[in-house]
């Protein structure tokens, strides 16, 4: 087993990167640990609707990037308070979903610091029914990556800001918001630490030594992670475009008439359009709604869409401000 060690890097896209050349790239004999930081992000599953889990508005606000991980599972929000774990190994057949094998090493850890931790359900790590960790797995090429989250001391409530979560997930655990199913790790120690003591104590459990073999990578390595952390996770195309297929209607009443608008969105652009309401205007809106296809379902692509066009010429007297608080909600 060897720790691949990140420098505490907290630009999450680095550390994607690396992770993902680890399993592509190292010893496919070998198993290799790493933990990784970051700041402020919100981390989406690989099959899941970019635009559908986040509250677009908070992540724009706090300039908080969004990307995609290629394991499944749901977004998670994490800060500066959240060790990630991730432990890549060859694939055997028999451990892709067998999520007790790589956590325990960390629940024993948890254990002896005087948490009772334990997995729950699926795939979490709990304290009394309460979250602290939330694991998802790749496999690809006979290797795979079984990686999670350790709320240590993240700023929960900005895990309800930052996301729109499915409320039929709240319902399920029997809860009534986010922030009543997580907790922060630090808060049930038996003796207080900060986060670079406790990643080290974990590092130390795990490895059962203080004497951690590290990889060091090569200059060739790092052109390999910077070519990865470029084409994938710093690419607009993986962490949006890649969102499945889906619709969205927004609507509003303004002094000026109701707008409506329905949009299909593919691969994180606009497919088909459709504006109805009882606005006067002079313009045929099926031009608005032609020039609207191939539009990229951004804020800033829409809001420049609209200084292109002639908005009292297709909307009357409803104006392009009022039409920027519906055209992207």
């Amino acid at each position: 087993m060897i720790y691949i060690d990140t420098k505490d890097c907290l630009d999450q896209t680095e550390n994607f990167a690396i992770e993902e050349f680890a399993l592509r790239h190292l010893d496919a004999n070998e198993m290799y640990v790493m933990f990784y930081r970051m700041h402020p992000t919100v981390i989406v599953g690989k099959n899941q609707n970019t635009l559908a889990e986040i509250n677009q508005a908070y992540i724009e606000a706090h300039d908080i990037p969004v990307l995609r991980r290629l394991s499944g599972g749901g977004a998670v929000y994490n800060d500066q308070g959240n060790i990630s774990f991730s432990i890549i190994t060859k694939d055997d057949g028999a451990s892709f979903n067998n999520f007790e094998r790589f956590t325990k090493p960390v629940i024993d850890a948890l254990i002896e610091l005087g948490v009772d931790a334990k997995l729950s359900g699926r795939n979490d790590i709990e304290i009394a029914g309460r979250k602290i960790s939330g694991n998802a797995q790749f496999a690809t090429g006979g290797r795979l990556y079984s990686h999670g989250t350790l709320l240590f001391d993240v700023n929960l409530a900005n895990v309800e800001k930052a996301l729109r979560v499915n409320p039929l997930k709240l319902q399920a655990k029997g809860v009534k918001s986010v922030r009543s199913r997580v907790t922060n790790i630090r808060e049930h120690l038996r003796e207080d630490m900060d986060i670079h003591t406790f990643q080290q104590v974990l590092l130390q459990s795990i490895f059962q030594t203080t004497e951690i073999p590290t990889y060091v990578f090569s200059e060739e390595d790092w052109l390999q992670i910077r070519t990865i952390q470029k084409e994938r996770y710093r690419n607009w195309d993986w962490n949006y475009g890649k969102s499945p297929k889906f619709n969205v209607k927004n609507e509003q009443k303004f002094s000026g008439g109701l707008v409506e608008m329905q949009f299909q969105v593919e691969k994180g652009r606009i497919t088909t359009a459709q504006i109805f309401g009882d606005f006067f205007a002079t313009g045929d809106i099926k031009v608005v709604e032609n020039k609207l296809l191939g539009v990229t379902y951004t804020r800033e692509a829409l809001d420049a869409f609209l200084e292109k066009i002639d908005v009292p010429l297709y909307f009357g007297k409803v104006t392009k401000e009022e039409l920027r608080t519906i055209i992207f909600q």
